[in-house]
């Protein structure tokens, strides 16, 4: 049996969460989300990737499809045999010419900007990144992996403990 499939059974059932999209209330959910069971148990490097994936994830709808104003986001987090699910959907607006952006890093010269750098960073975390625009709205898939050696084995000896 694979470390991956030991660890993260795929009959383990997802984490569904619904959320206002504010800085505040994605603050509290990435607390909860880090301490379910699904990635409490991870690997504290991998940990420490699903966190920052998705925080880039979840700002960027609160910044870009929802621009401050009200709305709810969905997040659906599960076991995948290639790693980590995750589902997020909003009814914000739709990506620039409906497609994911390149996540090209921002122009390093002089003072170094402040933003520019999330696409990048989710692009380099996850794989499988799918975004669809359906009649209620936005939709972004992707996987986080843990099936490289690395991974599995840190995966395998957070499970033991």
């Amino acid at each position: 049996m694979p470390a991956d499939a030991a660890v993260m059974p795929q009959q383990a059932p997802p984490l569904q969460l619904c959320l206002r999209a504010d800085p505040l209330a994605v603050r509290h959910t990435l607390a909860r989300v880090m301490a379910d069971p699904l990635l409490a148990r991870l690997d504290p490097d991998l940990r420490d990737r699903a966190e920052i994936l998705l925080a880039e994830v979840l700002n960027n709808i609160v910044e870009h499809a929802y621009a401050g104003q009200p709305g709810p986001i969905r997040l659906c987090i599960g076991p995948n045999p290639t790693g980590l699910l995750i589902l997020a959907e909003d009814e914000g607006r739709p990506m620039p010419a409906a497609r994911l952006p390149p996540g090209d890093l921002p122009p390093l010269t002089g003072d170094l900007p402040e933003g520019g750098f999330g696409w990048c960073l989710i692009r380099s975390l996850a794989t499988s990144l799918t975004y669809r625009r359906g009649p209620n709205g936005n939709c972004l898939t992707l996987i986080l992996p843990i099936n490289d050696s690395a991974d599995s084995a840190g995966l395998a000896r957070s499970q033991k403990n």
